[in-house]
């Protein structure tokens, strides 16, 4: 296959079913960007937009009524539902390999009608309802563990001898070049597309484990995608390439292409620590993980580019060890995951993927959701250049971890009590509360609202205000029950209190 059979593939004729669709009344859906040295996302218009949502897939229960159009409506139901529950993204990959029959191309270089017609409903739903998707042209994970069956083996008639030699295989890159401008020639002018996750989980083994395979191929498909979008449709969408997280301990050199790479827009990591993320024995550990994970992310995305996960829950003991965790432990360690992540500086909380049977979020998990959506307006995001405060600020109650991330105007900290019930080993929901005072580090002097927020019912406490004459904003006496959020604001600075 070559370059100049992009045109002829991208022609492919496939009636475009989308049209039955009837349009939403709702505004238009804004496109997604970003602004240089602010960590956070925002509409075309300059107003936030924080990514809350999960990974799905066209197969599991809540989308397989898409397929063969078997159940529209029941699709677009459940949209609406997650929409009404603070869900703003999804993060879908364009084929899933776990089977035989949900691929995007067979064979290599066909685009099967039914599959066209599942995205066609797919992003008219989408933009109907509101929702925006993170899109991945290749579910890399059963590509590699189904490799025989792939369209893209030899074997098969594709254009690829070696799973390892996915990143660097000339004909393999004209085929992913192909597969790209399809998907974008026919859905890359809907603003339903956040970003495109150019690669899901890069690995070395993906290229003959060789870690300096990635630059290389980011230079050459990021800003090739990014040209043809602008040249057909005016404008791109962002870009970035996700990272399966214990591989940057293997191999610290991959800091530089996830993090740092000036083709990408943000960072994207998969936290899937062994022992306390992928296999959790309480609902602490895997909280203070997330914390220490981030945290570095921060740091190493240094040019302030937007963080966040893409992907993370319990994978181990459901993959490997066949269990899924009891919904009240996983939905404490769910909504725990989510705040270490945005308190540590993370833009939103992060992107589970399901671990479960049925392989869906819980109910539990998307109050949680809810709840993080209704916190978001105590802070102006659009204008927040935060930085990692983890390790500096300090609780003086020894059973209070704390994680925060200030810009010296504005802070987010959550407070997790770490005392859980040895039986449980949760934090019960009556725990009495204790008493603690804080020191948030670099904090301008003035006067600062200070709201707290409950997030389990996903409402205020109480707000006060209190005057700071630096460097650390001290605040004496904080009640502290299971956890406990924090918006601090400082009252001469910008505030955008409102509906998410």
């Amino acid at each position: 296959m070559t370059t100049g059979s992009l045109d002829r593939l991208t022609d492919y004729d496939v009636v475009d079913l989308a049209q039955d669709i009837a349009p939403d009344a709702a505004p238009a859906l804004p496109w997604i960007t970003t602004r240089t040295g602010v960590p956070y996302f925002l509409t075309e218009q300059g107003e936030s937009w924080t990514p809350i949502g999960q990974n799905d897939a066209v197969t599991w229960p809540e989308l397989a009524g898409l397929f063969r159009r078997r159940d529209l409506p029941a699709v677009e139901r459940h949209l609406h539902w997650l929409k009404d529950h603070g869900v703003t993204c999804l993060r879908l990959m364009l084929e899933y390999c776990h089977g035989e029959h949900r691929y995007i191309e067979r064979p290599a270089g066909r685009f099967p009608p039914n599959m066209v017609r599942l995205w066609d409903d797919m992003f008219a739903l989408l933009e109907k309802v509101g929702l925006h998707v993170l899109l991945t042209p290749f579910d890399t994970f059963f590509t590699w563990v189904r490799w025989r069956h792939h369209p893209y083996n030899t074997q098969n008639g594709g254009p690829c001898a070696s799973r390892r030699q996915l990143l660097t295989c000339p004909a393999t890159r004209d085929a992913i070049k192909a597969r790209l401008a399809f998907t974008s020639d026919r859905w890359g002018g809907s603003p339903a597309i956040f970003a495109w996750d150019l690669w899901n989980e890069m690995h070395p083994a993906h290229g003959g484990d060789d870690p300096s395979v990635f630059a290389p191929f980011i230079e050459d498909i990021g800003p090739w995608l990014r040209a043809r979008e602008i040249e057909r449709h005016g404008r791109a969408h962002l870009h970035t390439v996700s990272i399966f997280g214990p591989e940057l301990i293997k191999h610290p050199t991959l800091v530089e292409p996830i993090f740092r790479h000036p083709a990408l827009d943000f960072a994207n990591t998969h936290l899937y620590e062994h022992g306390t993320i992928d296999d959790p024995k309480d609902t602490v550990a895997p909280a203070l993980a997330v914390g220490r994970l981030m945290r570095a992310a921060v740091q190493d995305a240094s040019d302030g580019r937007p963080v966040f996960d893409s992907e993370h829950g319990p994978i181990h003991r459901f993959k490997d060890k066949k269990t899924t965790l009891p919904e009240e432990f996983d939905d404490q360690y769910f909504r725990h995951i989510q705040w270490a992540h945005l308190a540590s500086g993370g833009a939103g909380g992060g992107m589970r993927w399901p671990n479960r049977h049925p392989h869906v979020l819980t109910p539990g998990m998307r109050r949680a959701q809810r709840a993080l959506a209704e916190f978001l307006p105590l802070i102006d995001w659009t204008s927040f250049k935060r930085r990692n405060l983890n390790e500096e600020i300090t609780a003086s109650h020894p059973s209070v971890a704390t994680f925060g991330c200030a810009d010296g105007k504005q802070a987010v900290l959550w407070l997790l009590r770490t005392d859980k019930r040895p039986r449980t080993r949760m934090i019960p929901d009556d725990i009495p509360p204790i008493t603690t005072s804080l020191r948030v580090p670099d904090m301008e002097p003035g006067r600062y609202r200070i709201t707290c927020f409950d997030t389990s019912a996903g409402t205020i406490v109480r707000e006060q205000e209190q005057d700071c004459q630096g460097p650390s904003l001290d605040i004496a006496e904080i009640s502290v029950g299971p956890d406990l959020a924090l918006a601090i604001s400082h009252l001469d600075g910008p505030t955008k209190i409102g509906s998410f």
